[in-house]
Parts: structure tokens; C-alpha cells; sequence
């Protein structure tokens, strides 16, 4: 391999794992309310089925507050991932997903009794959700299979590879549903255009036979 060849797959080797190790987080300000008043603050992300997913949770000093959090599908059978109460500090939730779905991660700020609703009780939420191979821990992996860094490295990129196959997989799946519902939904709407101008014109031609003979009986029109 020439010089020029190890310097172009560095440089690649480099962009992608950059890329792979970018991972969605949030931080904002929960507002604690009172229990007769709960409002939580969720946050979604579509994940395939059978992936893992870990879900951090960071939050910051508040007194006289509560935080929860719980972690549901928006599927049909409504799964709950997840269910944490009183978090102080970090908290991590992981799971593997059941379904196709959309994941919620819903959390409230309940202010103790005894105290007014009031914006300066809140808590700052620092919020991570690491999907698929962010969520695998690298380095135990390695620690456990004695890899290499740069083995390691390329286990990730592996997985990372994987769900873009996964995902594309997925895609060509939603469009060929999508492609034989709009098939049969434009079988079904030929029907009716057909069916419907056979009527108007079995109708039309009632009409007509009709008005002759009403005509012909008031010996309008022979």
C-alpha cells in the first residue's frame, strides 16, 4: 500500500468514525408544577425494532422538587421501556426496542407540596438518547475481547455499516407496502369511476324513458 493510499484511508477512517460518534443530546430547563398540574416535557425519536438504545438522564440541583421519567412507544401495544422516579443526578435506561416505533422519553418536575408554582423552581435536564452502536460500550467490548483501538474502532464502524444497511432494508420494505397500497387503492378507485358512470347513465336513461312516457300519457308528444 502506498503512502498516498494509508494517508486517503486515515483521512476516511476519521470522517466516519466523526461522524458515528455524533450523538443526539438536548439540554433545557424543566419547570417543576405542582402534582394536580404535571405537564411533562418529551422527546421523541423513531428507532427500528430489536435496537439497543440507552437513554441518559442528567439532572441538576433543585430543592423541593421531583424529577420522573418514563420511556414508552407510540405502537399499538403502547410498550414502556422505562420508569424512574426522583432522579438526582445522572441516570442511564437502557433497552432493546420490541417494534417499529417511535420512542418517547417523557419527563416531569413535580414541585413538593406546601410550595407555590414559581419559575425559579426548576431543574436543568441534560438529556442524552444513544441509539444502536453509540449505545454499545466500546471500550468494555475491547476490555472483554482484547482488541485494539483501532479493532475496536472498526467494530464500531461495522455496527455503524450495519444499521445503514438495517435502515435501507427497512426503506425499501415501507416503500413497497406504500407501492401496493396505492396499487389497490387505484384498483379501488377505478371500480367506483366505473361503477359510478354505469349508474349515471342507467339513471340518465331512466330519466329519459320516464319523461317519454309521462309526456306521452299527457299526450304531449306521441
Amino acid at each position: 500500500m502506498t503512502h498516498y493510499s494509508v494517508v486517503s484511508f486515515s483521512l476516511l477512517l476519521f470522517i466516519l468514525l466523526t461522524i458515528s460518534n455524533v450523538v443526539a443530546g438536548i439540554k433545557f430547563d424543566l419547570v417543576a408544577t405542582p402534582s394536580n398540574a404535571i405537564t411533562p416535557k418529551c422527546v421523541s425519536q423513531y428507532v427500528s425494532n430489536g435496537t439497543l438504545v440507552v437513554v441518559t438522564v442528567k439532572a441538576g440541583i433543585g430543592y423541593n422538587q421531583r424529577v420522573d421519567a418514563e420511556i414508552t412507544d407510540n405502537s399499538s401495544s403502547h410498550n414502556e421501556y422505562g420508569r424512574k422516579r426522583d432522579i438526582d443526578g445522572e441516570s442511564r435506561m437502557p433497552f432493546t426496542t420490541h417494534t417499529d416505533a417511535d420512542i418517547s422519553v417523557c419527563l416531569t418536575n413535580i414541585l413538593d407540596d406546601g410550595f407555590r408554582p414559581d419559575p425559579k423552581y426548576h431543574r436543568t435536564i441534560d438529556l442524552d438518547i444513544d441509539v444502536g452502536a453509540e449505545a454499545i460500550d466500546y471500550n468494555a467490548l475491547a476490555q472483554a475481547e482484547k482488541l485494539k483501538p483501532m479493532e475496536a474502532e472498526l467494530r464500531k464502524l461495522e455496527q455503524v455499516v450495519q444499521e445503514i444497511v438495517d435502515e435501507m432494508e427497512y426503506l425499501r420494505r415501507r416503500e413497497a407496502r406504500m407501492r401496493d397500497t396505492n396499487e389497490s387503492t387505484n384498483e379501488r378507485v377505478k371500480w367506483f369511476s366505473l361503477g359510478s358512470m354505469f349508474v349515471l347513465v342507467g339513471l340518465g336513461a331512466w330519466q329519459i324513458f320516464y319523461l317519454k312516457k309521462f309526456f306521452q300519457k299527457k299526450r304531449l308528444i306521441d
